[in-house]
Parts: structure tokens; C-alpha cells; sequence
């Protein structure tokens, strides 16, 4: 078997992709509906409802408790992967895209100049996630795993 097709017949980590590939569209919908204008970037940029980290993480998890049971390493070390970034997501990352959103202002407003170079790029405000989003993406990932074991 080669290195592709045992990829494929990875159940966990097929789940888990299908649940970042799904959140990612649901975002860029979700982004289009709210903002009318298409942003191609959400289709792979971090931020934004649902998490699409969360969903992934929740999806990688999931399959593992059904495919390798609660007492099982596999569930250990995905679950506590899933915790860390939930928890990451809507603290650091949070704090991250705050922090961008009043440097973007501050720069917008006053073209600072560093070293003989005016700082005209801005920086990225959707990095983190609202609890809620984070919560929505857990759902969703579960969600896909459980449907995704039950068909498959």
C-alpha cells in the first residue's frame, strides 16, 4: 500500500479534514452573508464563525473515542490537542487580533515610519475566535465525526 492510499484510508484523519474543509466554506458564507463581498481569503484564513481549528480538533477526537475507546491514548492525546486550542483560540489568538485591530488604526491614522520605512501593511485582526465560534466549531466537528462513523 503506498503512502497516498494509506492516507486515505485514515478515518481520523480524513474526519478531521472534512470538518476544517466544511467549517472553512460555512465561514466564507457566513463572512459573505454579513459583509456582502466575497473575501477569498476565508476560505483558508484562521478566524471567524465557526472555528475551523475547533472543528478539526473536535473531529480528530471524536473518531478517535469511537474508533479507540475513552481509556485509549489515541483519545488522550487528541482530546487534550483539542483542549489546548480551543483554549488558545479564544484567549492568546483573541487577544492577538485586538491588538492588530488598534495597531491597524493607530497606523491608518498616523503612517508611522520605522527605520526609514513607512508601515503601510496591515496586520491580520482574525486570528482568534469568540467563545461562541469556538463552541460552534466543536459542534460542528463532532457533529461530522459522529455522522461520518455512522456511514462509513
Amino acid at each position: 500500500m503506498t503512502v497516498f492510499e494509506e492516507l486515505l484510508n485514515n478515518r481520523i484523519l480524513i474526519c478531521a479534514v472534512v470538518a476544517w474543509a466544511i467549517a472553512q466554506f460555512l465561514k466564507t458564507i457566513i463572512d459573505f452573508r454579513v459583509y456582502k463581498t466575497f473575501h477569498p481569503d476565508r476560505l483558508v484564513g484562521s478566524g471567524g464563525m465557526p472555528s475551523s481549528h475547533s472543528a478539526f480538533v473536535c473531529a480528530l477526537a471524536t473518531t478517535a473515542l469511537m474508533e479507540y475507546g475513552l481509556s485509549s491514548f489515541q483519545f488522550s492525546i487528541s482530546f487534550a490537542l483539542a483542549a489546548i486550542v480551543m483554549y488558545d483560540a479564544t484567549g492568546v489568538r483573541r487577544e492577538t487580533g485586538k491588538q492588530a485591530k488598534i495597531l491597524n488604526r493607530i497606523l491608518h491614522e498616523n503612517l508611522f515610519e520605522w527605520k526609514g520605512q513607512v508601515l503601510e501593511e496591515k496586520l491580520k485582526e482574525y486570528v482568534g475566535h469568540t467563545p461562541l465560534q469556538v463552541f460552534a466549531g466543536a459542534v460542528l466537528g463532532i457533529v461530522i465525526a459522529l455522522l461520518a462513523n455512522a456511514f462509513f
